[in-house]
């Protein structure tokens, strides 16, 4: 399975760029593969041998650390780049065609079949839930990418028959010369302003998941997403809509309380479902679009969809304290999940809000909540700082600026009415406050439970 890539690597002049959970997935794959091949690294680290103490015993390997870590970068035959370097205002001229991925070489030079799912939001969940359907139906099938274990690890368990969910970003779909074999676009909205140089390159990024599919493939869309309406699509195309059905061969579509998948009735909506909001029925859509592609059993997809939980940090029940039920939504980097949160649960009385600020507008997060039932907004920095001054003189609305998730909970837990929600849902991202979002939905759960683990 792996012949065409071990070909195409043994002879070049590596050098594996970053030493995230990727890169360092990257050089064991390489390891493994190559024991005495020179290998090159470059970090903006400069703890790397302290990190991974096995670098410090591979003779083969030269480490390049520090603020100058792209320095002589051009002299390299690949450089394999882990996504989370960015590379905004810098001149890329130079070495560009030089940079690869995990992701570009699985695409590239391993025969298997590829289900690539990305989407400002919504990607973790989809992408898990496709990858239980084909589970549940027998299929040999991983689930690899973003949500998953990095490509490079489970690569040589790969077989003919294997299927691979890839849950992409952006920064994985960046660079990258191919595209998978189902391509799905959930939505697109303006986010990771930080790590381009505008919305139309963070676009761009994303629709690499299908400009470069061959005859045969698949792309499924979200046809209500303005930002997605102007991209060319295909008559064989899959069109997901909640809205009006598009002039489009292949529509996923609701009517009368059910899913319709070209004109057929795949799955009633009064099925009961422990997904809750009008996203996650959205999502659901897009996974029954690629069940009709795939000629799967639907009904057995829908047993799967009905016992399908949410993802941690995604909308998680953590519990019920002196009456109020607690959710995690760390997840939510954006002001859309934060308003689709907040609609689905419908009897949030306290919001905690705010994170880094990466330049993505606040302004419909606020017109939402300044109409909503919510009572409580519980602002953290630093984008809190945004949504407490335009709230701070609405009537009806309690709002506090605090500095910390500790004390963003323990006002929550004075002020929450009874027999409602409390809901963090940051609509921004963690860092520069925390790891990621996991660390924040972890702390914000044990803050949350603390008080009971007290009483026992």
């Amino acid at each position: 399975m792996l012949d065409k890539l071990l070909n195409f690597l043994k002879d070049k002049k590596i050098l594996i760029l970053g030493v995230g959970v990727e890169g360092k997935s990257t050089y064991d794959f390489l390891r493994r593969n190559f024991p005495e091949k020179q290998l090159f690294i470059s970090d903006k680290s400069t703890n790397l041998l302290e990190k991974y103490t096995e670098f410090m015993k591979d003779i083969n390997l030269e480490l390049s650390m520090g603020e100058n870590y792209l320095s002589g970068i051009e002299q390299y035959d690949l450089i394999i780049k882990t996504p989370g370097i960015s590379f905004k205002n810098i001149d890329i001229s130079a070495f560009q065609d030089k940079i690869t991925s995990q992701l570009q070489l699985l695409l590239e030079f391993v025969d298997v079949f590829t289900i690539g799912i990305t989407g400002t939001k919504g990607k973790s969940t989809t992408s898990s839930l496709v990858y239980q359907i084909l589970k549940e139906q027998g299929k040999n099938t991983f689930l690899l990418g973003n949500i998953g274990e990095p490509i490079f690890d489970k690569i040589e368990e790969l077989q003919k028959e294997s299927i691979v969910v890839l849950e992409l970003s952006s920064h994985a779909l960046q660079y990258v010369k191919k595209s998978p074999n189902i391509a799905v676009l959930l939505n697109l909205y303006p986010e990771h302003l930080d790590f381009y140089a505008s919305f139309e390159e963070y676009a761009n990024s994303k629709f690499n998941v299908t400009r470069f599919q061959k005859e045969g493939d698949f792309f499924i869309y979200n046809a209500d997403n303005e930002k997605i309406q102007n991209f060319s699509v295909k008559k064989a195309d899959y069109a997901v809509t909640l809205k009006g059905i598009p002039d489009q061969k292949n529509v996923v579509y609701i009517k009368e309380n059910c899913i319709y998948c070209k004109d057929r009735c795949r799955m009633n909506l009064e099925t009961p479902l422990k997904l809750k909001g009008m996203h996650n029925i959205n999502n659901i859509m897009f996974a029954l679009a690629i069940c009709d592609i795939m000629n799967l059993d639907f009904t057995k997809a829908v047993e799967t969809i009905q016992n399908f939980e949410a993802l941690e940090h995604r909308m998680e029940f953590v519990g019920e304290v002196g009456f109020v039920e607690y959710y995690n939504d760390s997840i939510a980097t954006i002001p859309e999940a934060t308003i689709n949160t907040i609609q689905a649960l419908k009897q949030v009385n306290t919001l905690i809000v705010g994170g880094k600020d990466r330049g993505v507008n606040q302004n419909e997060l606020e017109e939402f909540l300044k109409k909503s039932e919510v009572k409580n907004i519980i602002c953290l920095p630093k984008t809190g700082e945004f949504i407490y001054h335009a709230l701070k003189n609405i009537e009806n609305k309690h709002l506090f600026m605090v500095e910390n998730l500790q004390e963003a909970v323990k006002i929550a837990k004075q002020v929450t009415q009874k027999n409602t929600i409390c809901v963090l849902s940051p609509a921004a991202s963690s860092y520069g406050y925390f790891k990621d979002f996991k660390e924040r939905g972890n702390q914000f759960k044990e803050f949350v439970l603390e008080d009971i683990k007290i009483a026992k």
